[in-house]
């Protein structure tokens, strides 16, 4: 069994695949870890949100200091910084180790290598609104430094 800081509050949505757990993170804020091993390639969960328009993400995005909104199509966003939803505290890493994915609609989350139980869960944001003023924290060797 595994042993994690602090006794995690374990949280499986509906439509999570894996068990999960938020804490701090040593990246920025609060992550989101896995409770359980993951494997490649599998689908971890989803994030869900409001839907918005993109333009309205924009306007929101630029008045708030943590941003939880992922633009589905040119003109949808999901706003998920009121979501429930233990999957929204997915930190950026160069090194990620799952990937998100677009599927009708949906943000979804695949492991792109196994996830140790306690590992925390990162994506590779990509391209970002942030247009390289924010500072990347995730650590990784190969860090390109801003988003």
């Amino acid at each position: 069994m595994a042993k994690f800081p602090a006794d995690p509050v374990v949280v499986r949505q509906a439509y999570q695949k894996y068990d999960v757990f938020v804490r701090k993170s040593e990246i920025d804020g609060h992550g989101v870890f896995a409770a359980e091993m993951i494997p490649a390639r599998l689908k971890i969960g989803e994030i869900r949100g409001e839907a918005i328009t993109c333009a309205e993400g924009r306007r929101r995005a630029a008045t708030l200091q943590r941003i939880m909104i992922v633009e589905i199509s040119p003109r949808t966003a999901i706003d998920a910084s009121k979501s429930t939803d233990p999957m929204r505290f997915t930190n950026h890493s160069c090194q990620a180790n799952a990937r998100l994915a677009i599927i009708a609609g949906r943000i979804e989350l695949y492991a792109l290598r196994a996830i140790e139980p306690g590992e925390e869960i990162t994506v590779n944001y990509g391209e970002t609104h942030h247009e390289g003023k924010l500072r990347c924290r995730c650590g990784a060797p190969n860090c390109i430094g801003a988003l």
